[in-house]
């Protein structure tokens, strides 16, 4: 069976992400199935990839809850590769983080694998983070990391959405372990997101760039990041179904440490008409950690200042056929798409 006849699972499908992932495959030929909280958001999904140059004649969607257990059997049938975005993600801690993140992001990882494996589905490319990776260890560990290596969801170093991305990810392995199929997963790991935009929806990774530009912070905390293009995650999300090398692997897709500092000036270097709004200064570690005493959201980052991860990265790049996209490309195609959809 060649491409054309393949059909290929989304979830998550009008998620910054998944919209991508949606769009590579159809461009590469592929039947597509995507699946979406609500039927309410189908027509702006089809109008956000047609402009994008998709043969949207091959794509179906279809509507799934990540907290309940309709439809997800059905939804699998005659589907070949599943390639799983879907997860919750927050920004502040949440009051219930059993309730608003644990039980969606396993429990929905746990409906997907399950259907797929009784639809007998090819292959499962999961997507996962680099918050499943590095977080919640001490600093005698170093600060590069690889697909050996897991957070340490018993320390209170690791937030909640750090914890509830690596149980989930361990869910998922369980699940094609005790099926006998562990090498019928790829897990992908991404670092924080940012590029081009299908629609008005810039994702969370690209949320926090877009309340940059928008004068949201004063200066910039010393928190650090490793950002990866979402076109480039796209391209190997389809590689890894079908990758001889990426079977029962984990791919960790984030570039080098880059401080919010360094990123903002090279933004305000871009786009020097938001100069002014951008924080080109420094933010003091103990002004941070005040104000984080009275904001969820800030408080939800005090952990991560001061930290620099680094990843090894070869099975992603080997996947992508080529190194991964320039920080001031992805910032330039993020900067413009805000501008663009006028949002700022």
């Amino acid at each position: 069976m060649n491409r054309l006849e393949k059909r290929i699972m989304v979830t998550g499908a009008s998620g910054y992400l998944g919209g991508h992932v949606v769009l590579e495959a159809l461009n590469e030929g592929y039947l597509v199935r995507g699946s979406i909280r609500s039927l309410a958001k189908e027509q702006k999904l089809r109008n956000a990839l047609e402009q994008a140059g998709a043969d949207i004649s091959r794509l179906e969607l279809v509507e799934l809850d990540l907290t309940k257990d309709d439809n997800w059997y059905e939804a699998m049938q005659d589907v070949d590769y599943l390639l799983h975005t879907a997860s919750p993600f927050m920004t502040h801690i949440p009051k219930d983080p059993e309730k608003e993140l644990f039980r969606p992001a396993i429990d929905g990882t746990r409906r997907a694998l399950t259907a797929a494996l009784e639809a007998k589905v090819e292959h499962v490319v999961l997507t996962s983070s680099v918050g499943s990776v590095s977080y919640g260890h001490p600093k005698s560990h170093g600060p590069t990391y690889s697909d050996e290596d897991w957070t340490n969801v018993s320390s209170d170093m690791a937030t909640p959405y750090q914890k509830s991305k690596t149980l989930a990810e361990k869910k998922a392995w369980e699940i094609m372990q005790h099926a006998e199929r562990h090498n019928d997963l790829s897990v992908v790991n991404p670092g924080f997101i940012v590029g081009p935009m299908l629609d008005d929806d810039p994702g969370t990774s690209g949320a926090v760039v877009l309340k940059m530009m928008k004068g949201g912070f004063p200066a910039a905390p010393d928190m650090h990041f490793n950002f990866v293009d979402v076109g480039d995650l796209a391209k190997i999300h389809i590689a890894a179904m079908t990758a001889p090398e990426a079977r029962g692997k984990r791919i960790i897709a984030a570039g080098d440490t880059v401080s919010m500092l360094e990123f903002a000036r090279l933004m305000a270097k871009t786009f020097p008409k938001y100069g002014k709004a951008l924080p080109t200064r420094p933010l003091p570690s103990w002004l941070f950690n005040l104000v984080s005493m009275f904001d969820g959201e800030t408080r939800a980052s005090r952990g991560r200042l001061g930290e620099k991860f680094n990843f090894e990265t070869s099975l992603a790049r080997k996947l992508l056929g080529r190194e991964f996209t320039s920080l001031p490309d992805m910032a330039q195609t993020m900067g413009q798409a805000l501008i663009d959809k006028a949002l700022v």
